[in-house]
């Protein structure tokens, strides 16, 4: 995830390294939360559980087992497909806190998950900001 530019002084100048190193050597290329493998395509069913090509087999958002799908090929409609990107992501929201087991290899869809909250508030901010603003310049809204 790319990071905001009024954040970027929180963030260590090494941070790119640091975060490679999360990735790839402590979590080898998967999502710590549901085994998602980086950079590859993976199919799913919009609801958190996926295909893993590697063993053949569905696996939940928790990345367990599932064994009452269907096989891959046995589906008859096209499933979705979506390339899997890791980011590393800070279990507490606070950016200067690097210590290692604060940080965590994230896929996109754990990583939106873990910042669902923050994301609302901020959402929620920006839209009464915007309101205020069109109040003091437009009139009421």
């Amino acid at each position: 995830m790319p990071i905001r530019p009024e954040h970027r002084r929180l963030y260590p100048f090494d941070w790119r390294q640091l975060s490679a190193s999360v990735r790839f050597r402590r979590a080898k290329g998967r999502c710590e939360r549901c085994a998602r493998p980086h950079g590859e395509i993976v199919t799913h069913l919009g609801d958190g559980r996926w295909w893993d090509a590697d063993e053949t087999v569905w696996r939940n958002g928790k990345g367990r087992r599932l064994t009452k799908l269907p096989p891959l090929l046995a589906w008859d409609a096209e499933l979705p497909r979506t390339r899997v990107s890791l980011a590393c992501a800070h279990l507490d929201h606070d950016p200067s806190n690097n210590a290692g087991r604060n940080l965590l290899a994230l896929c996109q869809r754990c990583h939106l998950e873990h910042d669902r909250q923050d994301n609302w508030w901020r959402r929620w901010r920006t839209l009464r900001a915007r309101r205020a603003w069109a109040d003091l310049f437009l009139g009421p809204y």
